[in-house]
């Protein structure tokens, strides 16, 4: 005798989800694949050849800053277990501007030109790593580091920067201003292509060693004492992670410039569209969510409102609008 279901009974339902976020990245790689072939082909004057290759190059500085500023997000929202900070809290950003504004002040707006290339951007790649690896050293050996700590001077160095570069600033010479403020903000267009080998390769070597680390970085999710009660050495991962960030960050900054907020638009459409807290799927969502915004915005502004240059400026402002919602929302930092 058969059993028949009758409409009391309820239906059988799969709660193994594992899939679903495997098919969203699947999906969301091939829009993004779509997207670029349309990037690359679309709306093409003049030499075809010349075209193809500017724009890959553009292509090459979108896949740089997507990787840093979406993966650098995403773990350091992990280590911190707060999806409202970005690693500009700490003051990277500020950093750059200051260095930048102390080269022209000393030395003329002329030295912009006359430096640019790969020495430049190591050296200023190795000026924030620094200054981040002794701050994080300085304050988690103390008796009273900890990670709130940190983030607390981070912001007030941040500050204090901001205020010496814009002091500064206001003594330069209108010409000498005109100059630096082109490098005060995110540029993907201007990005010298014999620098894009040496950023895939640091892209690289930090994604080899955060995909290695994917599973403590979900024990990492866990806190401090679950952590360290599986196995985890808290304190040292939190260390690794803030410099592999600090020098994935810094080295995007010195690359294409500041872009605040992107990171945190970035991080913030990879957790809803994953619909899942592990890594394996969160850090690779991440990479294609944030190549995806920036090929489509970029089309979209040089094709459409023929405004190219204008791109990182929407997203900060997009950034900075979607941050006051998602605090409004919570209700707390």
């Amino acid at each position: 005798m058969f059993l028949r279901e009758s409409p009391s009974m309820p239906t059988p339902v799969r709660t193994d989800s594992r899939p679903r976020p495997r098919r969203r990245l699947l999906v969301a790689s091939a829009v993004l694949a779509g997207a670029i072939a349309c990037f690359l082909l679309l709306f093409v004057r003049g030499s075809f050849e010349f075209a193809v290759e500017r724009r890959a190059t553009m292509l090459g500085a979108m896949a740089v800053a997507a990787f840093a500023h979406g993966l650098g997000t995403v773990v350091f929202h992990t280590v911190t277990d707060n999806r409202l900070l970005t690693p500009s809290i700490v003051g990277f950003d500020s950093l750059y501007v200051l260095m930048q504004t102390v080269m022209v002040f000393v030395f003329g707006g002329s030295v912009i030109a006359r430096t640019d290339g790969t020495p430049k951007v190591i050296a200023q790649t190795l000026t924030m790593v620094l200054f981040a690896t002794i701050l994080y050293r300085w304050l988690f050996s103390g008796r009273l580091g900890s990670l709130f700590t940190m983030l607390l001077v981070g912001v007030v160095l941040g500050l204090a920067f901001d205020s010496l570069s814009t002091f500064l600033q206001r003594l330069l010479s209108p010409t000498e201003y005109d100059l630096l403020s082109v490098r005060l903000f995110g540029r993907l267009s201007g990005v010298d292509p014999g620098m894009l080998p040496l950023a895939f390769t640091v892209c690289v070597a930090v994604g080899v060693v955060l995909w290695r680390r994917r599973f403590r970085l979900d024990a990492l999710l866990l806190g401090r004492d679950s952590a360290t009660t599986i196995g985890v050495d808290h304190k040292r991962e939190l260390t690794l992670v803030l410099v592999l960030v600090a020098l994935l960050v810094s080295f995007s900054t010195a690359l294409a410039g500041p872009m605040t907020f992107f990171g945190f638009i970035v991080a913030t459409m990879a957790y809803q569209v994953t619909g899942s807290y592990k890594h394996q799927y969160v850090l690779p969502m991440a990479f294609v969510l944030g190549m995806l915004t920036l090929v489509v915005g970029q089309f979209v502004m040089q094709h459409i409102f023929y405004a190219a240059g204008f791109l990182t400026v929407v997203i900060e402002f997009a950034g900075g609008l979607l941050f006051l919602i998602v605090v409004l929302r919570k209700g707390r930092l």
